[in-house]
């Protein structure tokens, strides 16, 4: 079974903002911008790529 991936770029800095939204990019593997990650298409990683929507390019791969 193939599994549905996205592809997430970073594009804002995690500095300042709510201790919840970095403790979200850290769950997605995201360190710093323009760092490129893919992971799998999970509800638990689409609520936390809801939640930092305005920080993230998403992309389906």
């Amino acid at each position: 079974m193939a599994d549905k991936k996205l592809s997430l770029t970073m594009t804002k800095s995690k500095i300042g903002r709510l201790k919840s939204h970095q403790a979200c990019l850290k769950g997605l593997g995201l360190k710093r911008i323009h760092q490129t990650v893919e992971v799998i298409d999970t509800p638990e990683n689409r609520g936390m790529i809801n939640k930092i929507a305005y920080m993230l390019k998403v992309e389906e791969v």
